[in-house]
């Protein structure tokens, strides 16, 4: 090689059809875009989305899809939230958060931080609460982000939404710091309810730190940071892969026969003795144990309506089939059979 040439780039490795869930602990600082692109580069995945926005001040648990497993991220993402929420009392901020400017601060005093007015205060927001979206939030308003107008000082009317507080738990209340496990509803705004609680206490707040712990049925049990993974070898990480009804966790299954899996790949409605359920998840025999009731595979999502079992979301025979081999098999606890 001649002097001041380049030495040749290694060839890139090329994309995999990767299917399964991956349950990062996002960090703070980090968007959800570019914490998934980061691990989609990481995975060589062919194709990744992921289940719902975090702020990059927000940690926490943030499932990242592949492949097959694509297809269930809106369950993920209309699924109730659990969050850990560090809340600053007597100081107002204009974003709700720590990032905006101060706006007014108030004393906080130790009637305010009284246990009976703190578990109050929480309560009024528990329940079904109409909220007004903060104007630094990603809503779009004829297609731009509210947050886009606010950095230029236009203030748009909001209309309020309707979510529901499952329930707030108290973790811990010292001096001006309030910090709260909250359940939510999706679309549920951590910063309003944790402003809304300052109010309601007299002295005003704004958040400065979130954390969310769950999502549906999955928990941040099982969750590895991005250091983790970057510091592992590529069959380390993809021991890492969840299989896709990982996000239907909570759901009620139904296991079909060989002959009636067939033909609710296709799409057609299959008779049951089951009774109505919204939503379920699918299973079919395991193709290489196919008189094995313990091993199933998943095929879908479906819904249960006048002894109708009615495809939702269906996997194609190709991503069955990458499932499989990436997965193995389900081993369920019990299994109701659809006839």
């Amino acid at each position: 090689m001649q002097a001041g040439q380049r030495s040749p780039r290694p060839p890139r490795k090329p994309r995999r059809a990767l299917h399964g869930v991956v349950l990062l602990d996002k960090p703070l600082g980090l968007s959800s875009n570019d914490a998934l692109q980061k691990v989609k580069w990481l995975f060589r995945a062919e194709k990744a989305g992921h289940t719902g926005t975090l702020d990059p001040l927000a940690t926490g648990l943030l499932p990242l899809c592949f492949g097959a497993a694509t297809k269930f991220s809106q369950v993920s993402l209309d699924a109730d939230k659990r969050y850990t929420a560090r809340v600053k009392l007597g100081v107002v901020t204009t974003t709700g958060d720590a990032e905006g400017e101060v706006v007014s601060t108030r004393e906080v005093t130790p009637e305010m931080t009284a246990p009976e007015r703190v578990a109050a205060a929480c309560a009024a927001f528990t329940g079904e609460i109409d909220q007004v979206p903060p104007m630094h939030s990603a809503l779009k308003h004829e297609g731009r982000a509210l947050y886009e107008y606010a950095r230029e000082g236009i203030e748009i009317e909001r209309a309020p939404r309707r979510v529901t507080i499952h329930g707030i738990d108290i973790l811990n209340c010292q001096d001006d710091v309030l910090e709260i496990d909250v359940r939510c509803s999706k679309g549920t705004y951590i910063r309003t309810l944790a402003q809304d609680i300052g109010e309601h206490l007299g002295c005003g707040a704004h958040l400065i730190g979130l954390r969310r712990t769950g999502s549906g049925g999955v928990t941040l049990d099982g969750a590895v940071t991005l250091d983790a993974l970057l510091a592992m070898d590529e069959s380390d990480r993809d021991a890492l892969l969840q299989p896709a009804d990982v996000l239907l966790a909570d759901w009620p299954d139904v296991l079909l026969g060989e002959q009636d899996a067939t033909r609710f790949l296709t799409g057609l409605r299959r008779r049951t003795k089951l009774p109505d359920a919204p939503q379920v998840r699918v299973y079919g025999p395991h193709p290489a144990a196919p008189a094995d009731a313990a091993r199933r595979v998943l095929l879908g999502s479906a819904h249960i309506q006048g002894g109708e079992l009615i495809p939702t979301r269906l996997l194609s025979p190709a991503e069955v089939q990458g499932m499989v081999l990436m997965h193995g098999a389900s081993q369920p606890v019990e299994l109701v059979a659809a006839s």
